[in-house]
């Protein structure tokens, strides 16, 4: 039998300091939930929205896989191992903190907001070198069926992530049905709707909301209505 933990996107803790405004799955910051702390070694989902021209300053982190996906607007990026970039939607970015680094992100519009998920994931191997990777997907290849963004195989066209960990892409049109069969039945998948509403082992959800599921193989969904989708897919411990 699965195991399942919903969190609808009503239920999220919210910060809003003017120049962001930033939904929070699991605790983080001035947020804490004892009963949301992550979802296996999925420690933050963050659904932020930067103000033009604003941003965060240089900050440090280690040990830590980063992830950030735009949704909407440009967000640039800068760290102390000399990389300046800026990623902008169907491009997915991740950082390896490893032994540690500092880096900054800002929207580099001075006129439109930027919209996007900033997730971190414990890494497998502690203390590796830092590393940054930035790609572009196609979003034809997400048209109804599920897209590969981040992985741990460095061959398969997605970004690498220094962990098992699946991240995958889905622009579903309505009467969409397919089986998701995890990688190993010791992970989780956290779901993610970005928009639209989906159907994920039974369970029926809305935009921004979020499911958890474990104990098992695989499970199905279904796409109510258009809908775009990120399943995160993890280990448990």
């Amino acid at each position: 039998m699965s195991k399942k933990v919903i969190h609808k996107a009503d239920t999220r803790g919210h910060a809003n300091h003017g120049w962001l405004n930033s939904y929070h799955s699991f605790s983080f910051a001035s947020y804490y939930n004892p009963e949301r702390m992550g979802f296996g070694l999925l420690r933050v989902l963050n659904d932020d929205t930067v103000a033009p021209g604003m941003g965060f300053g240089a900050h440090p982190h280690d040990n830590m896989e980063i992830v950030s996906i735009p949704l909407a607007g440009e967000l640039a990026h800068k760290d102390s191992t000399g990389n300046e970039k800026t990623i902008r939607t169907n491009e997915v970015q991740i950082m390896s903190a490893g032994t540690g680094l500092t880096h900054s992100e800002y929207n580099h519009s001075k006129t439109d907001e930027v919209k996007f998920l900033q997730i971190w994931i414990f890494p497998k191997e502690r203390d590796i070198k830092p590393r940054y990777e930035q790609k572009n997907f196609n979003p034809e290849d997400r048209q109804n069926k599920l897209q590969t963004v981040v992985s741990p195989d460095k061959d398969n066209g997605a970004i690498w992530i220094n962990q098992d960990a699946w991240f995958t892409l889905g622009t579903l049109k309505p009467g969409f049905s397919e089986e998701y069969k995890l990688h190993n039945p010791e992970h989780g998948v956290y779901a993610f709707v970005l928009e639209g509403e989906v159907e994920i082992d039974g369970e029926k959800l809305s935009k921004r909301d979020g499911m958890g599921i474990s104990d098992t193989d695989s499970f199905n969904i279904k796409a109510g209505a258009d809908a775009e989708l990120l399943l995160m897919e993890v280990p448990m411990k």
